[in-house]
């Protein structure tokens, strides 16, 4: 899922978190130089590259290499230019003027009529996209004049950020869109870089365009210090990751754990992620015992989310507040407090027994993408449901599996990883409408309320919406269909390398490589 802009990105922060600035640290003084390499640390391999077809954060981070998109988004979330030089729009229309000049990775022009396909065969449901509901509301179509450069999009249905959502799909170039199988393993993008060695679950090597000088904002090809090449790492041990950083073999990495601690001092960069990482979902599919909201509410007044908490974050996160990065959400308050029930262990078992599902088994897939408590979370789930009378299978996930979990491909009936917004619309396709392969609503929810209380924040564009965004919210976590419980910081720390975040992720554009 994305994104992590992450969109809603499934993985270590599902779909895209939010992003803060220098967290501490410097570059001592260092000056940016040519001719480097930069060489980034992700947890888990990125799989399928396609950027219409992925729902995990680390391929979403892979993609912002390779493609761009109509609109940037700076450290701050402000939109800056990207392909597009200018725009407009309402709840159910947009339009975009195309920068000139722009080139495919094959040479050939960037041309309206490309970025208005792109967008259509989002919108459409026949293709399954994953970033449908994401970027690209269903139904959306796009019509382009290639003569004024401009592209313009309809929506049969309001969006309230639509200006923002659409500005964020990722843009595949005519030669893509002719044979999809080609972007799997590769890119045919208008990014600064492009796809020259894949080598699944070790490493991808990617080259920088020189022709590139249409980065978003006011991006220059001359500048120094943009990296030659940059090498994609998987590396799924946190503390060996961390050991690369500090060798400076490893320029940049995310962390969640305790690694951060060796990380210190005037030699390493900071920029903080703070994201709601710990999160449960119950999958609803019918004829699963967490289909009823009974047994959804035992099995929560059964564990005790603030210890949860604490074991997840490895001691240093906050509770949750919400469903959507803080830090970048239009849209604060606390839309999770007092909208659980209680720990209360003996009561939880009490009314697991009323249930009838004692006895029963319970498959817990729980994210093995690079948080060192997450096993330790999901064995104390493991304890304190079973103590209340279920029987409880963990099942450990690759970021990979995650996303066959996403696409309807794995069985399970509880998972513990999180889904990384930074607008709450952008939840709509997962908490909501139709199940794989036909949507991305993985967990099968079918809460009325939710769906009443968006329709109506649709109607509303920015924040004038957020009240009836908190309250679409509050459905779906007092309906526990998804119950979140940590918030974490999973700062990106480097070494040799000024960088900026743009939505959770490093932006491409930001990298100076030092001496």
């Amino acid at each position: 899922m994305k994104a992590w802009r992450y969109a809603a990105a499934l993985g270590t922060v599902v779909l895209a978190a939010a992003c803060g600035n220098d967290g501490g640290g410097g570059a001592s003084g260092r000056q940016p130089v040519n001719g480097k390499t930069f060489t980034m640390a992700v947890a888990g391999d990125p799989g399928n590259l396609d950027p219409h077809f992925t729902s995990l954060t680390v391929t979403g981070q892979v993609d912002r290499f390779l493609y761009d998109s109509l609109l940037g988004f700076a450290p701050d979330g402000k939109t800056l230019p990207g392909l597009a030089e200018k725009w407009e729009s309402t709840s159910t229309a947009a339009t975009f003027t195309l920068r000139k000049g722009i080139t495919c990775a094959d040479g050939t022009p960037l041309t309206a009529a490309t970025v208005a396909k792109n967008i259509t065969f989002v919108g459409d449901p026949k293709n399954s996209s994953t970033r449908i509901g994401l970027y690209v509301p269903a139904g959306a179509k796009a019509t382009a004049d290639d003569t004024a450069g401009t592209v313009s999009v309809t929506s049969p249905t309001p969006d309230a950020f639509l200006e923002r959502n659409l500005g964020g799909l990722p843009i595949v170039c005519e030669k893509g869109l002719a044979d999809r199988t080609t972007l799997k393993q590769a890119s045919e993008g208008t990014g600064a870089y492009t796809v020259t060695e894949a080598v699944p679950d070790d490493h991808y090597t990617l080259t920088r365009r020189k022709e590139y000088a249409w980065g978003p904002g006011d991006y220059k090809a001359d500048t120094v210090g943009l990296p030659d090449k940059v090498v994609i790492r998987v590396i799924t041990n946190e503390t060996t990751t961390a050991n690369l950083v500090l060798s400076g073999e490893v320029n940049v990495a995310r962390f969640t754990g305790p690694d951060t601690a060796r990380l210190q001092g005037d030699q390493f960069l900071k920029r903080d992620v703070l994201a709601p990482t710990g999160e449960l979902w119950f999958n609803q599919k019918a004829g699963l015992p967490t289909a009823d909201l009974a047994v959804r509410k035992a099995l929560i007044q059964s564990v005790d989310l603030n210890q949860m908490q604490q074991v997840f974050t490895s001691g240093r996160g906050t509770a949750a507040t919400g469903l959507v990065a803080p830090a970048m959400t239009p849209c604060k308050g606390d839309t999770v407090t007092g909208n659980l029930p209680a720990f209360d262990a003996a009561g939880g078992k009490t009314a697991l027994a009323a249930t009838g599902a004692v006895g029963k088994k319970l498959v817990v897939a729980w994210g093995n993408t690079g948080n060192p408590g997450a096993q330790a979370a999901a064995e104390l789930l493991q304890q304190q449901w079973q103590a209340a009378g279920v029987q409880v299978e963990l099942k450990s996930v690759t970021t990979t599996q995650v996303g066959q979990i996403a696409a309807g491909q794995l069985a399970w009936d509880v998972a513990l990883f999180p889904i990384g917004v930074t607008l709450p619309s952008q939840l709509i396709s997962f908490l909501s409408g139709p199940t794989p392969p036909n949507g991305a609503n993985f967990a099968a929810f079918d809460n009325k309320e939710y769906v009443a209380a968006v329709t109506e924040a649709q109607k509303l564009t920015g924040e004038s919406g957020c009240a009836q965004w908190a309250a679409a919210e509050k459905a779906v976590v007092s309906n526990l269909d998804l119950v979140p419980f940590a918030n974490s910081n999973a700062p990106s720390i480097g070494n040799g390398v000024e960088f900026n975040l743009s939505e959770g992720d490093v932006d491409p554009s930001s990298i100076r490589m030092l001496g």
